[in-house]
């Protein structure tokens, strides 16, 4: 009897997103590989990863290089096409998800005007606070007109990929508010998530949101308040964190975790393991035979 099960193509399409979705980051072409061997239809592959990719940079704030210089890719740089635009430097490119690949560089007008000057202010102070706080992050401020309100979007990005080391993080930010004067309310979330796969594959994802009131007296000092609040419920997260890890005991740890971890808290050694099994296998099918 074969044990071969065909699936139509509905149905790999169904399977294959659902993988590629729950990808973690950095981790979006060693899945779309893997995959690609196991489908043995690189066209249907492309075809469907494509959409996902694009999804899985925009919402990890993928970071690209181009010509020295770091750009975001969000939905809020996001032109259509594929073409995203630098606000700072004032150009757009157009992005190939899966290969990683910019090209067809061109200038990017935004309007020089009064919104411009606190957008820049912002960024400016920003860019100081994660340069000292980030080893491997960046970041960028963008400018929305919501309901004839211009808009500020905030995205920072932290990104540590130790495929080597069998770890891969992210810490990202996203933080929203009004350019309109005397009072602001600021919304934002903190997220970060970690895979770690050494002889385990655990993942922890973790999310804070924010909510808070910051004066609007002129650009300096709303990008001073600013990254005072942002710095100080970073701070929060971290610490919060660090002080649950602290405070799990072994039982929560065991009801955490899908396979319990084995008393000694050692290592499995699944390869002598294996070995041993199979050389048992032997020894059984010799002494039958």
């Amino acid at each position: 009897m074969s044990n071969k099960c065909d699936l139509s193509k509905d149905e790999k399409v169904w399977v294959i997103c659902r993988l590629l979705y729950q990808a973690p980051p950095g981790e979006f072409y060693s899945v779309f590989e893997d995959l690609r061997i196991l489908v043995q239809d690189d066209d249907l592959m492309r075809q469907e990863a494509a959409q996902v990719c694009a999804h899985h940079n925009k919402n990890n704030f993928t970071l690209v290089r181009i010509e020295g210089t770091n750009v975001l890719v969000t939905r809020y740089n996001d032109l259509g096409g594929n073409r995203f635009f630098d606000p700072k430097n004032k150009f757009s490119f157009k992005f190939d998800h899966l290969s990683g690949i910019s090209t067809k560089f061109q200038l990017h007008r935004i309007a020089w005007d009064e919104t411009e000057l606190w957008r820049t202010a912002l960024n400016s102070a920003l860019k100081a606070y994660v340069n000292s706080h980030f080893t491997s992050g960046d970041c960028s401020v963008f400018r929305k007109t919501l309901k004839n309100r211009q808009v500020f979007v905030v995205c920072i990005a932290g990104h540590q990929y130790k495929p080597l080391g069998f770890w891969n993080a992210l810490w990202k930010g996203e933080w929203t508010f009004s350019q309109i004067p005397v009072i602001t309310h600021v919304t934002g979330t903190i997220h970060m998530q970690v895979h770690y796969f050494k002889d385990a594959n655990l993942h922890m994802t973790v999310c804070k949101t924010v909510e808070e009131i910051l004066h609007v007296i002129d650009p300096a000092q709303l990008a001073i308040d600013f990254v005072k609040l942002i710095e100080t419920e970073d701070n929060k997260f971290h610490i919060a964190l660090l002080e649950n890890f602290q405070a799990l005991t072994d039982e929560i740890w065991r009801k955490i975790l899908r396979r319990q971890l084995p008393v000694t808290r050692t290592i499995i050694n699944w390869s002598k393991l294996l070995t041993n099994q199979s050389m048992k296998r032997k020894d059984i099918h010799n002494a039958v035979t």
